[in-house]
This record gives structure tokens, C-alpha cells and sequence, in this order.
């Protein structure tokens, strides 16, 4: 079971799951997913985390094997101006499935932030042993999701796992609000619009294809135990060669708008995978060199 399973990283797992060859069922309210994205065949149930007993109802009669937790707020800056907001899905909704999968006796792989949770201070790349130090609402509840998350694991005795993802980009990631830069500069190039860059180019990411993702979840699902893992590539990465790597396929030379970070928002971020990539077996495939040209065609011919 996927929650969150029409958005742009949700939706790659529920294939990645369908390609390994298991029935997926997914949960989304479509607030910010999308019903095309969720592949035809999968089955979609379309309703809130936040309704505990419509949740545990399905799950109890989808008896999964594992739930994929991917419903969240994502927004950096919607936290900061709705922190109730956020604290009702990100914590309330976490706290829902963690109860709903409990009672249904299946594990949970439940999709964190692993640069909004460590913040600026943290050494680069960052391992999962540092404390987590978060600027945003968006990080604290997400820190608390994980604990949610974990204690229920140790409580209850069900294998769950946290994936501590890095900046993840691809194919069906939406070019609207904050979240996305990949995709939003995509779509300003193939527009011939400005691109707005903020931090006046210089804030680092660690940029993850949303494949590299997807093989995550499914190996994490697949290792029965648990644990607490960064998803990333070890490689920072700034604002301005990510638009220049996007520009270099786009044939563009536009000059950017620079702008100073919003609050709440990192400066450097990478994530050290040292850990997941010793007891998982899992480490990244594409480079941003491949990833970043594929996920402009994709968005030029959309």
C-alpha cells in the first residue's frame, strides 16, 4: 500500500512495486496529486490520512504486506505560515498509518526529509548519527513523524523503516509552488520564461533521481528490519549548476533572477549513504549529469 500514491514520488513507487510484481493499493486525497499519475494497475482510493477510520478500515481489508507512507505537507514555506497545518498531516496523519499498518500487522517504510531535518550546521555529507537540528516546521514534524514511526516498530515489533530522502527530481514532479526546482526551472526554459533563483545561487542540494527512490522503498520493504537511512548521493550540488545542466540540454542562455533564501530554507545540503548502502545493498545509479537532461525532455515533450 502506497499512501500519497498520485504524487510525483509516490506514484514511481507504486510502479517500482507493480515491476517487482505485487498488487498495490493506493491512498491519496488528490490535494496535490494527480489520478493520471497513478499507474492503471494499481487500485486508487481517494480519501484524507487524516480520516483514521476510513484508513484503517482499508488497510485492514487490503491486508498489505508493507505500507509506503508518502502523504505528507511538503511545502517549506506552507509550514512556516500554517505550522497547525502541518502538524495535523505530517504528524496527526503519520500517527494514523503507523496505528492503521499496526493493526494490520504490516511494516512501514515511511518517506522523511534529509535536508529539512538536519539543518545548516550539520557536517557534509551528513550521516544519519548527527542530531537533527531542523529550521522549519516542515523538519520538526517530519522528526516527529520518524519517531511516530519508530517507537511503534519497537512497541509493536513490526520492522519499520525511515528513508531520509535527498532532493529528489524526475519525470511527474509538478512545476508549482516552492517544492520542485528541477521541475519548475524545466518548465520556465521550455516557456522562455525567467527562472527566479533563490539564495542567489549558491545553495547546495543533494539532487536524487526519483528511480533511485522507488528502488529504495522497494529494497527497504524487502529487508525486514529497521532502521533510520539517508537516501542521497553524497554530492552537493549548487542552484546555479543545477540551472546550468538544465540550460546546457534546453539550448538556453538565459540570465536568472537572484533572489535571497526564504525562511526556513537551507544553504548546503548532502547526505552521507554510507549506511543504507552497507546493510541494504542500495546506492544511487543516476548521476545529475544523466538524470537532469532526461527529466527536461520530459518536460519539453509534456
Amino acid at each position: 500500500m502506497v499512501t500519497g500514491g498520485a504524487g510525483f514520488i509516490g506514484s514511481h513507487v507504486a510502479d517500482a512495486f507493480l515491476a517487482d510484481g505485487a498488487a498495490v493499493l493506493v491512498i491519496d486525497d488528490l490535494s496535490a496529486g494527480r489520478e493520471e499519475n497513478v499507474p492503471t494497475a494499481a487500485e486508487l482510493r481517494r480519501f484524507d490520512i487524516l480520516d483514521a477510520q476510513r484508513l484503517g478500515e482499508t488497510i485492514g481489508d487490503f491486508d498489505p504486506d508493507v505500507v509506503c507512507h508518502l502523504a505528507a505537507q511538503a511545502s517549506v514555506t506552507v509550514s512556516v505560515e500554517r505550522p497547525e497545518h502541518d502538524l495535523e498531516v505530517n504528524v496527526r496523519g503519520t500517527l494514523n498509518v503507523c496505528e492503521a499498518a499496526r493493526a494490520a500487522g504490516a511494516p512501514v517504510v515511511f518517506a522523511s526529509t534529509g535536508g529539512a531535518i538536519y539543518g545548516n550546521n550539520a557536517p557534509l555529507p551528513t550521516p544519519e548519527s548527527f542530531p537533527p537540528e531542523p529550521l522549519a516546521p516542515y523538519g520538526a514534524s517530519k522528526l516527529a513523524g520518524e519517531a511516530y514511526v519508530a517507537t511503534w516498530g519497537r512497541l509493536h515489533g513490526l520492522p519499520n523503516v525511515v528513508l531520509r530522502l535527498g532532493n529528489v527530481y524526475g519525470p511527474r514532479q509538478q512545476p508549482h509552488g516552492e517544492a520542485g526546482v528541477v521541475a519548475i526551472f524545466s518548465d520556465r526554459l521550455v516557456r522562455g520564461e525567467q527562472v527566479a533563483v533563490f539564495g542567489f545561487g549558491k545553495p547546495t542540494r543533494d539532487y536524487v533521481h526519483v528511480g533511485d527512490i522507488a528502488r529504495a522503498f522497494v529494497t527497504a520493504a524487502a529487508a525486514g528490519r529497521s532502521g533510520t537511512f539517508n537516501v542521497g548521493t553524497a554530492r552537493e550540488t549548487s542552484v546555479l549548476e543545477l540551472l546550468e545542466l538544465l540550460q546546457r540540454e534546453a539550448g538556453t542562455e538565459m540570465q536568472p533572477e537572484l533572489k535571497p533564501l526564504r525562511p526556513g530554507e537551507l544553504e548546503r545540503s548532502a547526505l552521507d549513504p554510507a549506511a543504507i548502502e552497507r546493510e541494504l545493498g542500495w546506492h544511487a545509479e543516476v548521476t545529475v549529469e544523466q538524470g537532469l537532461p532526461e527529466t527536461f525532455r520530459a518536460f519539453a515533450v509534456a
